[in-house]
């Protein structure tokens, strides 16, 4: 039944007919959201994936008064036990449930979101079952696997109508925002080039250990994803160097900086026409995504984006000026441009000072947030599709509707990858 919701939901919901108006006040104070919200009216979670991410977004909502944590799940033994007994010890009860599978947690008719923070290739199957559920998401970036995947996850959104909200955080922070608006609205002339600057990836991993640690449930760990023997290199961190898991720092940080790439151009709910590049990858060890690369993506409207090593952010080059920014920073030339002060004719762009708060917010207005599912799709589109273009060695044309390449049956085979039975997309 897709469209289950609970006691607290529908009350939710039905109080929003009459209180409208002091519910647009409160939303609009983000920092006092909710500060006092009754035990029975609180938004109640899960959380799947519980390692660094995970643990991060784990803490800081579990301290969140508009929030009540239900259950936890991880594969790995010691990850979940960890934040069940927080979560006991914050409530004062015993009452948090724990999984190692996350289908047990989505059974529970008692749970209106969850937060998934597993490795990448997880991602999209996990997140269509908590649609099929009814339960609304986070999900950390990078969102898919696969452009495929995320095609099929924006229509199972839609489909059930959930809220899902991508851990693109760069969106809540007001530099990024500050730096797109300055770029729409003019004042650096007409855009030619974007740079999105990411760090070098990691050669190497050579770890000896081939036995997993006790309570590692290594055959879930791995999923869709093909059957290997269990090595350490390829869990916890290291994940991101393996192209069965994840797609290098081309996915991990392009996530985000292709993302205000695309925010600062306009583009959210497009993208390139082509894309070329060349990339090293390791010549040694078990780590097979690229560490440097130098790609190119051409937009319809003549605008240029490299996607390129080793320094940070995304910059934006214009025929009057440019504005780089990263996170912690700003620079614009003319310098000026930094203390300039936006009119009302000026392009404002959706404002949020809290990813987390800005998506409990919208599990209550159900408008949708700041980096909606289709937001993030088609960010990480854009690294997917420098990797194929990387891995293929030559030029790809793109068709931005139809999401799929021209007239390249090769490329195309690339846009999806088989799960492993029993999982399926």
């Amino acid at each position: 039944m897709p469209n289950r919701i609970t006691r607290r939901t529908f009350l939710d919901r039905a109080g929003k007919g009459v209180a409208g108006a002091l519910a647009s006040t409160c939303l609009a104070m983000p920092s006092r959201s909710w500060a006092a919200t009754s035990p029975n009216d609180r938004i109640t979670l899960g959380f799947i994936g519980l390692g660094g991410q995970g643990s991060y977004h784990f803490r800081k909502l579990l301290d969140t008064e508009q929030v009540h944590v239900l259950a936890v799940c991880d594969v790995y033994q010691e990850h979940r036990e960890k934040a069940r007994l927080r979560t006991n010890e914050k409530y004062g009860n015993q009452d948090c449930g724990f999984y190692n599978d996350f289908r047990e947690l989505l059974d529970r008719d008692d749970i209106d979101a969850v937060v998934i923070a597993t490795p990448d290739h997880w991602h999209t199957r996990i997140a269509i079952s908590a649609c099929e559920a009814g339960k609304d998401i986070y999900c950390e970036k990078p969102l898919t696997l696969t452009i495929g995947e995320g095609k099929a996850l924006v229509k199972a959104v839609r489909r059930y109508n959930r809220i899902f909200q991508v851990g693109s955080q760069q969106r809540s922070d007001w530099r990024f925002r500050f730096a797109c608006e300055l770029v729409r609205s003019g004042r650096i002339g007409k855009v030619h080039t974007v740079k999105v600057f990411l760090p070098n990836g990691s050669p190497g991993g050579t770890s000896s250990n081939n036995e997993p640690p006790e309570g590692f449930d290594w055959n879930m760990y791995l999923g869709p994803a093909p059957w290997v023997p269990y090595h350490k290199e390829r869990t916890f961190w290291n994940f991101r160097w393996f192209f069965d898991y994840s797609g290098g720092q081309m996915t991990d940080w392009g996530a985000h900086h292709f993302d205000i790439a695309q925010w600062g151009l306009g583009t959210d709910l497009t993208g390139p026409i082509s894309v070329e590049g060349t990339g090293e990858r390791p010549t040694e060890g078990l780590f097979e995504t690229y560490t440097t690369f130098n790609v190119t993506l051409q937009y319809p409207n003549g605008v240029t984006m490299v996607a390129t090593n080793p320094e940070r952010g995304t910059r934006f080059d214009g025929t009057d000026g440019w504005v780089h920014v990263w996170r912690g920073g700003m620079d614009c030339e003319p310098k000026d441009l930094m203390y300039e002060i936006l009119g009302p004719k000026d392009v404002h762009l959706y404002e949020s000072a809290d990813h987390h708060t800005d998506w409990l917010n919208s599990v209550r207005t159900r408008k949708r947030p700041i980096c909606d599912v289709e937001i993030g799709h088609r960010s990480v589109s854009l690294a997917h599709l420098s990797n194929i273009a990387l891995r293929l060695g030559r030029k790809l044309h793109w068709d931005p509707d139809r999401e799929q390449f021209v007239d390249d049956p090769e490329a195309d085979r690339w846009l999806v990858k088989p799960y492993r039975a029993p999982w399926y997309l």
